[in-house]
């Protein structure tokens, strides 16, 4: 594998959005995108920011979701769409119209709701890394930060935030 990394050669931008998580090696992938930066180059990333037994929680049911049968899966994405977006529900009944535009999810995020949700439950393998672990692990390799932006939390405020939805 590494033979393959350093034939791709070195490149002035490497960007990696939500995927090294999910390689089932994070610490590998991090290291081998890290190879692929030239000298004076600059690495962009996105990792899931490690909340401690929330992170936990969400690789136990990512796991579970995906040893069941295609058949049973429903059994974790109900509940996991319901925890998803129960506030988010309710207070669009409240308020008796949807504010957070459920009609426009696909246009918005490219896929429609229920299957960001199969894909967030299906994300497996799921690894999360906190902020100063990033950190430290590039710093050591001769990287410096630029800029950092983290979120915990409710994934509908992030997207509003981001602009994303």
């Amino acid at each position: 594998m590494r033979d393959s990394i350093e034939n791709l050669g070195q490149f002035d931008i490497v960007y990696s959005w939500r995927v090294l998580h999910h390689t089932g090696s994070m610490w590998q992938a991090l290291e081998n995108v890290a190879a692929l930066v030239k000298s004076g180059g600059a690495l962009f990333i996105a990792i899931y920011n490690d909340q401690g037994k929330q992170s936990r929680r969400w690789r136990s049911i990512k796991k579970a979701y995906n040893r069941l049968p295609a058949n049973f899966r429903f059994l974790v994405l109900w509940p996991a769409f319901l925890k998803m977006w129960w506030k988010r529900l309710l207070k669009d009944a409240l308020a008796g119209q949807p504010r957070y535009s459920f009609r426009h999810y696909k246009t918005l995020r490219g896929m429609s709701l229920w299957h960001d949700v199969v894909d967030w439950v299906g994300g497996y393998p799921f690894e999360v890394a906190k902020p100063e672990q990033i950190f430290d692990f590039y710093y050591q390799r001769g990287f410096y930060l630029a800029r950092v932006t983290t979120q915990a939390g409710d994934l509908a405020t992030f997207r509003r935030k981001n602009k994303t939805l």
